[in-house]
């Protein structure tokens, strides 16, 4: 069969689950008002789906030998389309967050299984360009998410979000039942069920979930509830973890750890993506409650970077076998870093160019980062171990993004508030700068008709809600720092990666 067609029926599906991890974010307000739901339980339709799809990620492997992957590959495209049905015609917030995690469970297995068919598909030499073909999927999504939630919310409605999963979803199983075949060693096979691996991986990854994604909301360990979820977790890992070495049929294969390169290269995604959605969160922040940008124009300044990604990703995966793909991922992450170095000297006269540019920079260096890790990462995995260490380097990267988010919010209200202290504490009736601001506050008043409030205490107001701005800009700056830093320190460990030598034979590499 075609490689191309191949490489098209696994990305379709994979493309438009990958689009329903932030499609509902700007649909929230209206599935709000619609449902009759609060702002914090309405949120849960974003965690229930991000929690089923953390747990069945890693479980892929497992789940392709138990069922037959092809099988297994339908199933899921299946429960994700008619769950994206029954999330349009939900009747409550209750259904809709059911309804949610059904999806998840349903697309959680199209990322990892989707890599494993095109690096089996793709013969060794152009295995950067199958992972340019995924990258534009993995990289796009997050970013399209958004804006065609926001186009297809106000045109017509909120479940239509999830309607339009549904044709696409029917296309592709037809597809795969036409294209996909399986491989000798991805055949259904009898296995004993893992029951205590099982249990353990849900409640370690639901709990981790759920605390990534409400911690700052709920003020964190001050928090009983994200307290006892944290400990939940960690215990359960770690059991999870003895179980998983232990067992002759793991839902998980730990021991792929073993592999040097293989570990290197998840520890290197997860803080390539944690510095990818940190910045992509952080940006639309910024723009909107600063500088007074709608939610499209926010959105459209990520559009260019997604532009630029798609450029570079198969520009990357040509070069990949050309080059030694380590010089690449330094490049790569050098680019990123300094993307992420430029955004941390925004201020508050930036203009709509001087904001783009450093996404555009980012979205370069996401190309470049992507293929040539993946690429090394991968090149040492045996073809029959591939299914269950996609699944597990699918899952390191939604960790990485999801760790990312929650660390630069909190970073964002921590500084935010040391930078108001120390503002204050500088701010004095005796300062030239502050007589003159003073001075300027009461000229405003007076012109915009406010001659009651030309007093000192209306241009303390104003005077007030610059400090606040220029506190908030500061902590920007901050979290966009740190996110730099931790994104340069990764750098030693790609010269630690040795890229396997193909060869023929069952097994393809080595």
């Amino acid at each position: 069969m075609n490689k191309w067609i191949v490489a098209l029926t696994v990305m379709l599906p994979t493309l438009i689950e990958i689009i329903d991890t932030s499609v509902v974010n700007v649909s929230l307000d209206h599935i709000r008002g619609s449902l009759s739901a609060g702002i914090d339980e309405s949120t849960w339709s974003i965690t229930s789906y991000l929690v089923s799809n953390a747990i069945i990620i890693p479980m892929t492997g497992w789940l392709s030998k138990l069922f037959g992957r092809k099988k297994y590959l339908i199933m899921s495209i299946v429960l994700f389309t008619v769950s994206s049905f029954l999330c349009g015609a939900a009747w409550s917030l209750q259904s809709l967050v059911f309804f949610r995690i059904l999806q998840g469970i349903g697309g959680g297995a199209l990322q990892p299984l989707s890599q494993s068919i095109l690096l089996e598909t793709f013969p060794p030499r152009q295995h950067g360009i199958a992972m340019a073909v995924f990258g534009i999927g993995i990289m796009f999504g997050p970013i399209i998410g958004p804006l065609l939630g926001g186009w297809i919310t106000d045109n017509w409605s909120w479940h239509w979000i999830f309607f339009i999963n549904v044709p696409i979803g029917i296309i592709s199983i037809i597809l795969t039942l036409l294209v996909i075949k399986d491989p000798p060693y991805m055949k259904k096979m009898k296995m004993k069920i893992d029951y205590w691996g099982l249990a353990f991986l849900a409640l370690g990854l639901g709990c981790l979930q759920i605390v990534l994604d409400k911690g700052q909301q709920e003020n964190w360990f001050s928090s009983n509830f994200i307290l006892w979820l944290s400990i939940t977790s960690a215990v359960s890992i770690i059991a999870f973890i003895i179980v998983e070495l232990n067992s002759e049929h793991p839902v998980v294969n730990l021991r792929v750890f073993k592999i040097k390169t293989f570990s290197l290269g998840n520890i290197i995604m997860f803080m390539g993506f944690f510095n990818l959605f940190a910045s992509i969160v952080l940006l639309p922040i910024y723009l909107q409650t600063l500088m007074g940008y709608t939610s499209f124009l926010a959105g459209f300044v990520l559009g260019p970077g997604g532009i630029a990604t798609l450029i570079a990703l198969p520009v990357a995966g040509s070069l990949v076998n050309k080059v030694n793909p380590k010089y690449l991922l330094i490049f790569g992450i050098m680019v990123n870093a300094y993307a992420t170095h430029l955004m941390s000297n925004f201020n508050l006269q930036a203009d709509f160019y001087a904001v783009i540019w450093p996404r555009i920079v980012l979205g370069i260096g996401m190309g470049f980062f992507f293929i040539p890790l993946t690429t090394v990462t991968m090149s040492v995995i045996k073809r029959e171990d591939m299914a269950n260490a996609t699944g597990i380097y699918n899952l390191i990267r939604n960790l990485g993004g999801s760790f990312g988010v929650a660390f630069v919010t909190t970073v964002l209200s921590r500084r935010a508030q040391f930078h108001q202290n120390h503002l204050i504490e500088n701010l004095t009736p005796f300062d030239s700068a502050y007589q003159l601001y003073t001075e300027k506050a009461s000229g405003l008043l007076q012109y915009k008709g406010f001659e009651s409030f030309t007093s000192d205490h209306g241009s303390l107001g104003i005077i007030y809600r610059e400090l606040l701005r220029q506190s908030s800009m500061l902590s920007f700056n901050d979290a966009f720092y740190l996110v730099s830093v931790l994104m340069i320190s990764i750098l030693p460990l790609v010269f630690l990666m040795k890229r396997a030598k193909y060869c023929s034979g069952s097994q393809g590499i080595h």
